[in-house]
């Protein structure tokens, strides 16, 4: 027997299927969040973007957006939520959970996705034309020019520990007839170039865009070595490392390895953004561990998970624990 159906009978059944069935919606909810990096141009304000696109790309439904900031001022920014994520020094990171100097108060609301994404030698450039070659004689000398990034900049903040170390500081640099410039990468890269400067403190990780682009420019230089003390009055006070800056990373400014202090970046974020978020951001940073990660940078090239979790400085964020025990990796209790 064949049953026939008239348009208003399929109208009233499509109507009460419509009726007795709750709506569903099929969109996933989006999230938007903040990504605080460095100053534009400069090696975390192109890895942020870069992984904020990675993201994207493998997570439809979270956008990133990219702004800059500053390894110093990041952990107070995302610990009152201003960013809800964003590139930390992992020395700074760790003083900021306990409200230590440079901190007046304990940042509790700051957790990570680990470390070792970026490890970041520390720079020192002179003229070769500029007096001296040792870091000792060039920072306490009369007449010293000098630039570094801002002074809520992470490099800047170490330039100063060392001034002091050596008994100077800006302020007698200035007394003494000298110059000390802050500003972002690209100002201090003309300065010295245009010769206000005869010396560039930086802490970037290699290979540095604005040493490169000194490195094939008409004023050259030469990269200054870190003197064993200096190394370690950093790693004993300030829980810096220590490591070597290769012969071969800028050609026109080396001659051989140079040795130097070193930072490595960590990825903070606020306590509030929900687990399922941050394991998936992790678990695409996991999945993309090698080639991918290092055409974004050179830097993360390295990076592995069993390096991040070794981490101890700031508290796991619960999805990103999730994510790296998923493939075996552990971060602390």
């Amino acid at each position: 027997m064949t049953l026939l159906i008239g348009r208003r009978g399929i109208a009233r059944g499509t109507l009460g299927v419509a009726l007795a069935t709750p709506f569903v919606r099929t969109a996933t909810a989006q999230t938007t969040l903040e990504w605080v990096a460095g100053s534009v141009g400069g090696g975390w304000y192109t890895m942020a973007a870069g992984l904020a696109s990675l993201i994207r790309e493998e997570n439809p439904d979270i956008q990133i957006r990219v702004v800059p900031g500053g390894g110093l001022a990041n952990p107070t920014r995302i610990n009152n939520n201003q960013s809800q994520m964003g590139w930390g020094i992992d020395a700074f990171s760790a003083s900021a959970v306990q409200g230590i100097e440079p901190y007046t108060a304990k940042h509790e609301k700051i957790r990570s996705l680990g470390t070792g994404y970026s490890p970041t030698e520390h720079h020192f450039l002179r003229h070769t034309g500029a007096g001296p070659e040792d870091m000792r004689a060039i920072l306490t000398q009369r007449g010293l020019k000098i630039a570094a990034p801002q002074r809520s900049s992470t490099d800047e903040m170490t330039l100063q520990r060392i001034l002091r170390f050596l008994g100077t500081s800006p302020d007698k640099i200035r007394a003494e007839g000298g110059r000390y410039l802050n500003g972002s990468y690209a100002d201090i890269a003309a300065a010295y170039n245009d010769g206000q400067v005869d010396y560039l403190y930086v802490a970037l990780a290699k290979p540095a865009a604005i040493m490169t682009e000194i490195a094939q420019g008409r004023r050259g230089g030469r990269m200054v070595a870190f003197p064993q003390d200096i190394r370690d009055h950093l790693t004993q006070q300030y829980a810096y490392a220590q490591g070597i800056l290769p012969g071969g990373t800028y050609p026109q400014l080396m001659t051989g390895d140079v040795p130097v202090t070193m930072m490595d970046s960590v990825i903070l974020v606020h306590e509030s953004i929900p687990a399922d978020v941050v394991q998936k951001i992790t678990a695409t940073l996991i999945r993309n561990k090698g080639q991918r990660l290092a055409t974004i940078h050179a830097s993360m090239a390295g990076w592995t998970p069993e390096q991040a979790v070794g981490y101890r400085g700031v508290p796991f964020h619960p999805g990103a624990a999730a994510a790296f025990r998923a493939v075996g990796a552990s971060p602390p209790a």
